[in-house]
């Protein structure tokens, strides 16, 4: 087949490509298989563990709800850690990197050496914070170990398995990475996702066999708006028009000057605002489950989804709705300011000899931006919160929380997951068809 020149391949360019050219394929069937490991390893229980006990206990818990994002739904296996450990690591090395100029010098200044430097310290650092969580998840299993083996047997034994699972999920992760296509820890953790999908589903043919027709064709109508709302938001940056200035080469020979624009993504931060504040609302109910706490318990009592202040004309959850929007709205400014710096911007265009138009260069540049990305942020992050409250408003007005089980944070993965894999898919594509232009 003859691919179109000019122009993005099409599906069935994209398809065909996959089929027949050895390396892509080689790459999509490694991404397939590496993926299908990861699924079939959750489900390796831990030893000694009364896994229906702990599935019956745990249910539709939030912090499970939390964690099934990155474990898939399986808290009994090997891999209930899943990419938990790696994704911890990965922020505490940005706000490290961010806060120590040792590790900023590692990132910006030595090259590709560098960011393998960071990259090994992001694993030393995902080992012993993983070490620490399977620790904790270990001390919560035993109250669901089959009286087969010692306790502290027991929390040793699962604590090393946790934490070797961990590492094995990184490990296939970086693989995938490198191997296959597009990043491998958003592949795994979207997998994960989708493998709950028919648990979605299941909920929603039980509550429609309850008659309950018209609140799951709105809440469905809503699910459907909201992925078309946060495909048209990721995707959605403002560019800012910037010219190079003239350039003489040699006595005769004059660059023009160079008219293009630098894009500023609405969303800088991505997911990790929602993440972020999910981690900090889930924090008083695990202290709470494992302290008994009587002010922990009251505190994760307000900030329950299901929770309504007697007497007050209010929905239910309001308290833990105008939490989490304001917890995303903080973080989103939080993250932006970590991930898009506009002193290092301004001072990179300077030295390009690049100009925003009617700016001067320099400090009024980095005042300009951050002045910019202060504003696309405050719609951003608006946007974030928002997204993350509808399941519970949706609920509160229809009584059906099949909406809830699949989440504002897991379908922002998924979309931004899935036009990631699409955009690394077309460049293969495209570097394939070039590669022919050459050999012909």
């Amino acid at each position: 087949m003859t691919l179109s020149q000019g122009r993005a391949p099409t599906t069935s360019e994209t398809l065909t490509q996959i089929v027949t050219a050895p390396d892509l394929r080689r790459r999509v069937l490694v991404t397939l298989g590496l993926l299908l490991l990861i699924r079939l390893g959750a489900y390796i229980w831990i030893p000694g563990l009364d896994v229906s006990q702990l599935q019956n206990q745990l249910g539709g818990g939030q912090l499970i709800g939390l964690l099934s994002i990155f474990t898939g739904g399986a808290p009994g296996g090997v891999f209930s850690l899943g990419i938990l450990p790696f994704i911890n690591a990965s922020i505490i090395m940005q706000l490290l990197t961010a806060a120590l100029p040792s590790l900023e010098t590692l990132q910006k200044d030595e090259g590709e050496a560098g960011r393998r430097r960071l990259a090994q310290i992001t694993r030393y650092v995902a080992l012993g914070w993983g070490s620490l969580q399977a620790l904790v998840f270990s001390l919560y299993l035993r109250g669901f170990a089959n009286g087969d083996l010692d306790g502290t047997v027991f929390i040793v034994s699962t604590g090393l398995a946790l934490t070797t699972g961990a590492m094995v999920v990184m490990w296939i992760s970086e693989i995938i990475t490198e191997n296959g296509i597009g990043n491998g820890a958003s592949l795994v953790i979207f997998v994960n996702i989708t493998a709950s999908l028919p648990i979605t589903l299941q909920n929603i043919i039980r509550e429609a066999q309850t008659g309950k027709i018209f609140p799951i064709v709105v809440t469905v109508a809503v699910a459907l708006s909201m992925v078309v709302a946060i495909v048209a938001v990721q995707e959605g940056s403002r560019r800012i028009p910037i010219v190079s200035a003239r350039r003489q080469i040699g006595v005769v020979a004059v660059l023009p000057e160079r008219q293009s624009y630098l894009p500023l993504k609405l969303i800088s931060g991505g997911v990790m605002p929602i993440i972020f504040a999910s981690a900090m609302l889930f924090l008083p109910a695990t202290l709470a489950n494992f302290t008994g706490n009587a002010a922990l318990v009251n505190l994760a009592t307000w900030l329950s989804p299901t929770f309504t202040v007697p007497g007050l004309p209010l929905s239910t959850g309001w308290v833990y709705g105008l939490t989490y929007f304001f917890l995303i709205f903080g973080f989103s400014f939080f993250y932006a300011s970590l991930v898009v710096n506009p002193t290092d911007m301004a001072l990179n265009l300077k030295r390009q000899g690049v100009a925003i138009p009617g700016v001067r260069p320099g400090s009024a540049t980095a005042t300009y931006l951050s002045g910019l990305i202060n504003r696309l942020t405050l719609i951003g992050g608006s946007f974030l919160g928002l997204i993350a409250i509808i399941p519970n408003v949706v609920y509160s007005f229809t009584g059906t929380g099949v909406l809830q089980g699949l989440g504002a944070t897991s379908l922002l993965i998924l979309v931004g997951v899935a036009i990631e894999t699409a955009k690394q898919l077309q460049t293969s594509v495209i570097s394939q068809r070039y590669e022919g232009m050459v050999r012909q």
